[in-house]
């Protein structure tokens, strides 16, 4: 059994008065691709910025490799829900991904060394885009963009990728893309990523849970109708159309 990247027990968290989580219990193993799933604020950024130690637990335990998010955050990787870089900006991709790196180098006088270009070469094969690596950033479309920003999370070398939303700006057959890429660097990283939307999770996905303030899941890579329905307090159905997306297994075909 790999070893714990990401632990909670018991946390909840305070926003404005209001209880967003509620006695969370999380844990996500080394080499695992987990997903959490829930509504629209039902509190899963809220879940992300305290795993990343930019939102303070109310009460509970969070522990990132066995310590504190703050201690552990340069080993992780971050990808936002909305994108906070500019896609008219002037530069070609590889600057973009390279940017990346400005947290990394020490002085008031930043320059990129033959390390970091190798950084940013490396993010750019992972993410299957190092032949776009001259193209400007402006002409890249909207799947080729969120690989460029996927590389920019990972051209740090973290060992945990975060990602809010990945799939929001993509089409479903460039969804199917995404999570390839992101199941072939599970040799060498653990990901954790949230979305709204249930057709968004991939078979690729290790492990799954739903939060709606509260967390709910079995620990294993099957959505549950039990833990759909705890979380979005209603029925939810599951249809897939030709693409490899999750269903229930006991789904009664017509006919």
């Amino acid at each position: 059994m790999n070893g714990p990247v990401i632990e909670l027990e018991s946390v909840s968290c305070l926003l404005s008065g209001r209880k967003v989580l509620d006695g969370v219990d999380l844990k996500v193993r080394e080499g695992d691709l987990y997903a959490v799933i829930g509504p629209n604020g039902g509190g899963k950024t809220t879940l992300l910025k305290v795993i990343l130690g930019l939102l303070p637990a109310s009460s509970g335990t969070v522990r990132v490799f066995g310590t504190t998010p703050r201690e552990a955050r340069s080993r992780i990787g971050y990808v936002p829900q909305y994108r906070t870089f500019d896609f008219h900006y002037p530069v070609t991709v590889e600057e973009m991904v390279l940017s990346g790196r400005l947290g990394h180098i020490p002085g008031p006088v930043r320059r990129f060394s033959q390390e970091d270009r190798e950084a940013a070469r490396k993010a750019l094969d992972r993410t299957g885009i190092i032949h776009l690596s001259r193209r400007p950033i402006c002409d890249l479309s909207g799947g080729e963009q969120q690989r460029a920003i996927i590389a920019r999370a990972l051209v740090g070398d973290p060992d945990l990728l975060i990602l809010d939303e990945p799939m929001v700006y993509v089409d479903m057959p460039t969804e199917v893309q995404l999570f390839d890429m992101l199941e072939g660097l599970l040799k060498e990283i653990t990901v954790l990523l949230v979305t709204h939307d249930i057709g968004a999770i991939s078979t690729n996905v290790t492990r799954v849970a739903c939060l709606n303030g509260r967390i709910f899941t079995h620990d294993t890579s099957e959505i549950s109708e039990e833990m759909l329905t705890a979380a979005y307090h209603c029925p939810v159905d599951l249809i897939a159309h030709g693409i490899p997306h999750r269903v229930f297994r006991d789904h009664e075909k017509e006919g």
